[in-house]
């Protein structure tokens, strides 16, 4: 069966909250200010498109496709990203939160996160290598067993994890922030 599709279309300030996306593909679409939280948006393939504005929150993602997808100024809480399509899997984010959502497994390689809030995300078993946290706070996000190497944490914020249980080779930290790379010790650094 053949997916509905949607090219070069732009979705202005509509309303899905707690509804079923029509499931299809979507190539370089812009949604603009719509309100998908609580909505199921399962098995839709999203190409090239971009986010502005829009209310993600609790949407349901089971087999979706985001290939090359920005979301800007969005509202991303709750989401389970572990249940996305692998297949060409790559986002951006600009200026959303993303508290208790979950990348748990994803390959992420260079994936840019600016001004996020990333409070108690899940980044278990997550490929970040080259990934930017740019002005990000990640209070009790975790990262076990994930491939941080090359990543940049140089002005993120809060973040604790493991170095003995991840892979971080040539990693960037201000230091700052090294001390959230010591917290398993309870030390006291003045």
């Amino acid at each position: 069966m053949d997916l509905m599709q949607h090219e070069d279309k732009i979705f202005d300030s509509i309303d899905y909250a707690e509804k079923r996306l029509p499931t299809a593909a979507y190539i370089d679409c812009h949604f603009i200010n719509c309100n998908f939280s609580k909505a199921n948006i399962s098995a839709s393939d999203f190409i090239g498109c971009r986010f502005n504005g829009c209310n993600l929150s609790l949407a349901v993602m089971e087999n979706t496709g985001l290939k090359d997808i920005a979301f800007k100024d969005c509202k991303l809480v709750g989401i389970d990203f572990s249940k996305c399509s692998d297949f060409l899997f790559a986002v951006q984010f600009e200026n959303c939160p993303l508290d208790y959502s979950s990348f748990y497994g994803k390959k992420m390689k260079k994936t840019v996160f600016r001004n996020c809030s990333l409070k108690e995300a899940d980044f278990t078993e997550t490929d970040l290598q080259m990934a930017i946290f740019s002005h990000c706070d990640l209070i009790n996000t975790s990262f076990v067993q994930s491939n941080l190497e090359k990543a940049d944490f140089r002005t993120a914020r809060n973040y604790t994890f493991d170095p003995e249980i991840n892979r971080m080779k040539k990693a960037k930290f201000s230091a700052d922030g090294v001390i959230g790379l010591l917290a398993k010790y309870n030390l006291e650094i003045e």
